[in-house]
């Protein structure tokens, strides 16, 4: 059996997933990326490669992608994030439905694709100017909140009132907003929410610049945030499907590109 490796080498996270000859997911593997993505990834790599008692022979063709994609030299092949993206969410949600539109929001950034019928890439959008929307500013949030980032969501459904306005753009006057708003004596709960739904605004805004069509996947850490999925959910007004494990969309889709590519170069 021939095994292939996706290597998603992101701002703040490496994730790598294993496939067989059939497409199948057989172990994923995150780390953070830290300040060396090459050494990072490699022992991030050979971990997972222990762990699931394979040696480095049995992979048989590694695709990397990512944000530091071009720094994993013994990769075979390496390709746009985007592509990857769509290539893995397809297959993760292939029992959910026809995934057209997907919402990826990362550690540095957040991204709107679309698909054609087919699954091909026809259009995206991305936010990269700004922390504020992404995995970053979550972290930032809890952190200022005095709270684990994975509290965020059960904080959520306990906001009793109309979702508080965190209006800003930047993160760092919306920090400052979040610090006026403690000062003013409304709950975490309330800001918690109001932070939730001042990023769902964002992402529908970047979602409709790409167009909504069909079924919505949503991937990357934050969407393990339930209290974020459902503020998105709100405002786009229809149900999302979020992954088992939304983290690994993209090196999971680099390593089935790994499978085809190898059966091309091979036949």
């Amino acid at each position: 059996m021939k095994y292939f490796a996706g290597i998603d080498i992101g701002s703040t996270a490496i994730k790598i997933s294993i496939v067989d000859e059939n497409k199948n997911l057989i172990g994923s593997k995150i780390s953070a990326s830290g300040s060396m993505f090459y050494k990072y990834a490699q022992e991030t790599l050979d971990a997972l490669i222990n762990e699931l008692e394979l040696n480095n022979n049995d992979i048989a063709y590694i695709v990397a992608t990512g944000y530091g994609r071009k720094l994993y030299k013994e990769a075979d092949e390496n390709i746009s994030e985007i592509t990857a993206n769509a290539i893995g969410a397809r297959a993760a949600a292939s029992d959910f439905g026809e995934i057209k539109t997907i919402i990826n929001i990362g550690g540095q950034d957040s991204k709107a694709i679309s698909l054609d019928n087919e699954g091909n890439v026809v259009n995206f959008a991305m936010n990269d100017r700004c922390a504020a929307g992404t995995g970053k500013f979550l972290d930032v949030v809890a952190l200022k909140l005095e709270m684990d980032v994975n509290m965020l969501g059960e904080h959520h459904f306990r906001s009793k009132g109309t979702p508080l306005s965190v209006s800003s753009t930047c993160a760092v006057f919306a920090e400052s907003e979040i610090i006026g708003l403690l000062g003013n004596d409304h709950s975490i709960e309330d800001i918690v929410c109001g932070v939730h739904y001042s990023i769902a605004k964002r992402i529908v805004k970047l979602v409709k610049r790409v167009g909504i069509k069909g079924d919505i996947y949503f991937d990357g850490g934050p969407a393990l945030n339930s209290g974020l999925v459902n503020a998105i959910e709100n405002e786009l007004g229809q149900r999302i499907f979020v992954p088992k494990h939304p983290q690994i969309t993209t090196s999971f889709g680099a390593a089935i590109m790994g499978v085809d590519s190898y059966n091309y170069e091979n036949s």
